[in-house]
């Protein structure tokens, strides 16, 4: 089914034995109509050419092109020639946002022995781009405090939450110490967050190769993985409070904005931090003692891992500019015929740590051949309802800079007008990667069930369905799947430019990609660049080919669904996992605090801890009290009923052959379905980060990009605020109830509207 657009008879061609297949078009357009909108599709889908891609990937990858440089503006007004040359209307649009630069970059020991790092990457031989010193971004974490500080360094695992509970254990504090976290298991920023939070005083981040290096694979150029002086870059700025310009929270950064006081930023580190590659790592690891770290802490350099403090004394000096600077986004439209004012929104960004020909232009270099495509269509007398928007945001890599100040800008007309919005970022060779709203899941199913693998010669949608089923651990796990088919996508956090759109304005969102297969690690170096991504990344852009006719044909469908596409089914389904989930989160944290209070009232941890070594017993946990979820459970049913009343009427459309409906009564079905996703917002935000708006997923506060579900409760459960965690049940609930009335009122509309 193409988005409840087509009849019966285009149907048929896609049905699968056992998958239910959704209603057919509500209006009274001819199986002739059907037919052309197949056959744009299909003319659409013939057009993306694997030579355009590989050949605008090596331009824009030529030299880097970090947010703010000469060159990034240079790219975006390319971008721009092409969107107007392709027959867009294009335009740029600037934000000054912060982008500090290092000024001055120091990581030696000082005892027992003294070394100092180099913190460069050496050019790679048969690599040109490599080469590029004089341009490229220095090794650094953006958005690091200035520091200047010596002290005993401590080694941390990844620098987790559970990590520092390990070493509290081991009587070892980082209070007053430099602490250096291996890159991996949750996202960069938290690490320095997490370090400043327990009284260090500066981080350092590596990577070790068992994550990301020669244990992995063979090493650039032989492979794809990282070699011992690739550094990762990136920004530590906390997300989790909220992304885009630190200084313009929740305004767009124009040139005369309102701006805080530096000190005021809230999102900047407490502590300095910079990276590091294992190379330059290994001698900082090599001079620690103390403890010999847990199994699970071991990396593979060749080396005894331990923890420490000392007597490897380390000295930390970063210092930056802190500027202003302006950054492009460029904004192309094709205006819609019939409903010119609903908007379908589609974006990746431009600008990369470096060169970044795999993040973020094997993305970027997709959506351009959409572009090109979707106005060869025009050309050709395409004309599609609603309007489309592309853009191609700028600040991506420092903080989501681009799209967050654009839709925090335009917030106001996003709310009015913006159906869904559809992201990309990295792409490469593999399976089909799908994030997004749960009301659109089975929206992006159909999709990609009509997307065919240019490896395997299936459909996109069965690889990684027989994928999952070969990954299944269990026979009740492969039951469950054959049994649903349908494909059930991520939840969205944050990290990519869909961030704004969903988690503050509430506008439903998809992020699609290709991966899984060309995995490596040269992510944020400079070794992301042509030569690497034509030969491990995905060598012919077949697969930037099969995203630009993913992500096209959903935008395609989107634009001219009559009625939008969204599955509340599965929305209704998506919430009760989520209340399923924070209840067994809930009741497994009261059983341990209980089993572990249990055995330290019993001395089980004095009688089997090692005498030679020191080791410290938990203290006793109050137990938690039980939490009242009725109100959301009575909330998530209210939700269902409401989901299947709309279905209800989908059906009985459905069975009555498409029969016809007045355009008033369509149009109010769906401003009223636009909403949808919206109710789910507050406009308080989440408590203590008012931001992020959504009630049902948002990035979790020490998980960082990853998303955490009914992120207000289990934020207040983490905290141990139970007060608090009873209040937002209560206020979940009453969100989730005004989604079930909206649904509801959708159904009363779509049944007076069949008659």
């Amino acid at each position: 089914m193409r988005s409840w657009l087509l009849l019966i008879a285009s149907l048929a061609l896609m049905a699968q034995p056992g998958v239910a297949q959704p209603p057919a078009a509500l209006t009274d357009y001819s199986p002739a109509h059907s037919q052309a909108e197949l056959q744009w599709e299909a003319r659409f889908k013939a057009m993306p050419d694997p030579a355009n891609i590989s050949g605008y990937d090596k331009y824009l990858s030529a030299w880097p092109h970090n947010a703010g440089t000469e060159r990034d503006h240079q790219d975006a007004q390319w971008i721009l020639n092409k969107f107007k040359q392709w027959g867009w209307d294009a335009r740029i649009e600037t934000f000054y946002v912060l982008l500090p630069w290092p000024k001055e970059r120091q990581v030696e020991m000082v005892s027992p022995k003294v070394f100092k790092a180099s913190l460069e990457e050496p050019p790679v031989a048969g690599d040109s781009t490599s080469s590029q010193q004089k341009e490229q971004l220095p090794t650094y974490n953006m958005y690091s405090a200035d520091g200047d500080v010596t002290a005993p360094l401590v080694y941390v695992n990844y620098g987790m939450e559970a990590d520092y509970k390990q070493l509290a254990r081991m009587g070892i504090s980082v209070k007053g110490a430099i602490v250096i976290a291996r890159y991996g298991q949750v996202w960069r920023g938290l690490k320095p967050k997490l370090a400043g939070e327990h009284g260090a005083v500066g981080c350092l981040i590596y990577s070790d190769p068992r994550d990301d290096g020669y244990w992995k694979g063979d090493v650039f150029p032989k492979g794809p993985w990282r070699p011992d002086e690739g550094v990762q870059r990136g920004s530590v700025m906390d997300i989790t409070l909220y992304p885009g310009d630190p200084l313009t929270p929740g305004w767009g950064a124009t040139k005369d904005a309102k701006r805080l006081a530096l000190k005021d930023a809230a999102t900047i580190t407490k502590i300095p931090v910079l990276p590091l590659s294992y190379a330059d790592a290994q001698p900082l690891l090599a001079a620690l003692t103390g403890p010999v770290v847990p199994e699970g802490w071991r990396g593979a350099l060749p080396i005894t891992y331990h923890i420490g403090p000392g007597p490897a004394k380390v000295h930390l000096k970063v210092l930056s500019d802190w500027k202003i600077r302006p950054i492009d986004d460029v904004i192309a439209k094709i205006p819609g015929t019939t409903d010119p004012d609903e908007w379908v929104i589609r974006g990746n960004h431009h600008d990369a740590w470096v060169n970044g020909a795999q993040d973020p232009l094997s993305g970027l270099t997709a959506e351009l051949e959409e572009a090109r495509a979707l106005g060869e269509l025009v050309k050709a007398g395409w004309k599609p309802q609603r309007t489309i928007i592309y853009c191609a945001w700028d600040g991506e890599e420092p903080a989501l800079l681009g799209s967050t100040e654009w839709a925090e800008e335009h917030a106001a007309e996003l709310q009015q007008h913006a159906v869904a919005y559809i992201n990309s970022d990295s792409n490469g060779r593999g399976y089909l990667e799908a994030s997004g709203s749960p009301s659109l899941q089975q929206f992006i199913d159909e999709v990609a069930n009509d997307v065919q693998d240019p490896e395997k010669g299936i459909s996109v949608e069965k690889r990684l369905f027989l994928r999952l089923i070969t990954q299944a651990k269990t026979d009740a796990d492969r039951k469950k799947l054959r049994e649903a088919r349908e494909l059930k996508i991520g939840v969205l956090g944050s990290g990519s430019d869909y961030s704004a759109f969903i988690d503050h304005l509430g506008i439903p969102s998809l992020d699609l990609g290709y991966g899984g297969v060309a995995d490596g690690g040269i992510y944020h170096s400079i070794y992301d660049d042509f030569y690497w991504y034509s030969h491990f990344g995905d060598p012919g852009f077949v697969y930037g080919k099969t995203l630009a006719q993913t992500a096209g044909s959903a935008v395609m469908r989107l634009a001219d669904a009559d009625l939008l596409p969204f599955n509340f089914d599965d929305l209704a389904s998506a919430a009760t996992d989520y209340l399923n989930q924070v209840k067994t989160d809930m009741t497994n944290e009261r059983n341990r605090i209980h089993e572990q209070d249990l055995e330290v009232a019993d001395g089980a941890y004095a009688a089997t801890a090692d005498p030679r070594q020191h080791e410290v017993p938990p203290k006793i946990e109050p137990l938690p009290p039980f939490l009242s979820f009725a109100p959301l459970e009575n909330a998530v049913a209210n939700l269902e009923r409401s989901a299947k009343a709309y279905h209800a009427e989908l059906n009985r459309a459905h069975a009555s052959g498409g029969a016809p409906l007045a355009d008033a009564s369509l149009n109010q079905v769906n401003r009223i379905l636009t909403e949808s996703e919206r109710s789910l917002t507050l406009p308080s935000g989440l408590p203590k980060r008012p931001w992020y708006k959504n009630e049902l997923y948002a990035p979790g506060f020490y998980l960082g990009y990853d998303a955490q579900t009914l992120p207000a409760i289990h934020q207040e459960i983490e905290q141990k605020d139970w007060k608090g965690a009873d209040e937002e049940i209560v206020v979940v609930s009453q969100v989730v109830n005004h989604e079930a009335d909206l649904i509801e009122s959708a159904a009363t509309e779509l049944k007076q509207a069949i008659h």
